[in-house]
């Protein structure tokens, strides 16, 4: 059945490896399921409990529903959930709305949605009419070439830079790169971190010790090198932290709930949409949020889909994924099931990366993971002990492996080795994928003007590039 289903043979895979895929995949991007809320909620400060846990389901569902049809539709590995990024502009939204109309924290919230919902509407609307696969066509094959070693470097990034971050009683948070790294001497980390200076050694030598599992594996051929390796850290984690730091890194289990609190979800979040109050702060600020939003989780989309499908050997000779308007869809659905339920934009998640990895192909990994999302419904507490340290050495690996893409860039041709270069340090310095193709896409169409090839450029390009220079330069 599952062969009929997923065609796993024409994709030169099996049940075992794309289950695995999937947990793999789960374990990298679990951390949004408690993450999520708590950007939403500034971390359980503003509005209610309830709200919390409604958008803690919302998470949950709204990324299976999303992964369901990216899985049976499209048939393709990706994961889907609230996007990173997204979610904290939604959150500032949010903010916004509270400030110009007085309307509660929970009501601004609920006005809010309303964009998340109108947006995800229109991106149906563009998917069923391939009017999103067209602009995908839009972006130059050697600008395309450039996103997958970009998002690599954002992968790295993530993974070494902003994955872990300790807090102490000197503050915080303090990152593996910047605090521990980048310290002069490691008594000038020591001052600075506090008594998160033992922790955060702990998870410097749990990520690398994870990745060197992973790299070692991997070479000889293990194809569950990914998940063993996150297994091993996670271990390495644990135990340190019960010997080190004397805590029992299971003490949140005791006494968790594992009952889903649905009358929370509810009350606060499902179909809970104030059109009123999202009116209330203006029709040109409100289309101008739609719009914002809609640019970033487009490119953030395409961006991931082009990434890791040419990595995964995906693409035709065209440069083209087979069944983009399908994968579009699940994406558009995805964010009204977002909108639904209650939680911000729902997108493709650039961890997905980390299923392809260890060997997914087809829709089964997202039906995995999507799965394992549901499950945490009931499950929570214990997806939350995962280590982000773990999490760490899956996103570094998956990064390294996927700056392999330079390859394919033409690094004697200047109008497209400036715009990858671009890409490059956009995408991880500002953390967002669609920023770095629509800066990509701006030094492409310039310089490509004023050296004589400007009908090199179509006509879709330009729109594009002129749509980001606004929302850069004036949207306010």
């Amino acid at each position: 059945m599952l062969e009929k289903i997923f065609k796993l043979k024409q994709n030169n895979t099996t049940v075992k490896t794309e289950i695995l895929a999937g947990l793999t995949t789960f374990m990298t991007m679990a951390y949004i399921i408690a993450l999520n809320p708590n950007l939403l909620t500034g971390f359980g400060a503003e509005g209610t409990k309830a709200l919390w846990n409604g958008v803690f389901l919302a998470t949950c569902i709204a990324s299976a529903v999303g992964m369901f049809v990216m899985a049976f539709l499209a048939n393709k590995p990706f994961a889907l959930a609230p996007g990173m990024g997204l979610n904290s502009f939604f959150a500032v939204v949010v903010a916004n709305i509270v400030s110009i109309t007085g309307l509660s924290y929970v009501d601004s919230f609920q006005a809010a949605l309303c964009i998340i919902l109108i947006e995800g509407i229109l991106f149906f609307i563009l998917s069923i009419f391939n009017i999103r696969d067209k602009i995908v066509d839009a972006i130059p094959y050697g600008v395309r070439m450039g996103i997958s070693p970009a998002i690599g470097l954002m992968l790295l990034n993530i993974g070494v830079g902003s994955n872990a971050g300790i807090y102490s009683e000197n503050g915080g948070p303090f990152f593996v790169m910047r605090d521990f790294f980048g310290a002069l001497t490691p008594s000038v980390a020591q001052d600075a971190m506090g008594s998160g200076y033992t922790q955060m050694v702990l998870t410097v030598v749990t990520m690398f010790i994870g990745l060197f599992v992973i790299i070692v594996l991997a070479q000889k051929g293990v194809k569950a090198a990914v998940i063993l390796g996150m297994l091993a850290a996670s271990v390495i984690y644990w135990a340190g932290e019960a010997i080190f730091l004397g805590t029992n890194p299971f003490a949140g289990l005791k006494g968790a709930s594992f009952v889903p609190p649905f009358a929370d979800m509810a009350e606060t979040t499902l179909f809970h949409f104030d059109f009123a109050g999202f009116l209330k702060i203006g029709w040109f600020t409100a289309i101008t949020l739609i719009i914002t939003f809609c640019i970033i989780d487009m490119f953030d989309t395409i961006g991931t889909f082009v990434g890791t499908a040419s990595r995964a050997g995906m693409m035709d000779k065209n440069g083209k994924m087979p069944k983009m308007k399908e994968a579009l869809v699940a994406d558009a659905v995805g964010t009204i099931a977002g909108a639904v339920t209650g939680t911000s934009t729902v997108t493709t998640f650039v961890e997905s990366a980390s299923g392809v990895e260890a060997g997914g192909r087809t829709g089964l990994t997202a039906l995995t993971t999507g799965i394992l999302f549901l499950a945490c419904i009931f499950i929570a507490p214990i997806a939350a002990i995962i280590p982000a340290a773990a999490t760490s050495a899956a996103l570094i690996y998956v990064g390294v492996l996927m700056l392999s893409g330079l390859k394919n860039v033409h690094f004697d041709d200047l109008t497209e080795i400036v715009p990858v270069a671009l890409m490059l340090i956009s995408m991880p310095i500002s953390g967002s994928i669609g920023h770095g193709i629509g800066l990509g896409l701006i030094a492409y169409t310039v310089i490509k003007v004023f050296t004589g090839k400007a009908k090199d450029v179509s006509f879709v390009t330009y729109i594009i590039s002129v749509l980001f220079l606004v929302k850069f330069f004036l949207v306010v």
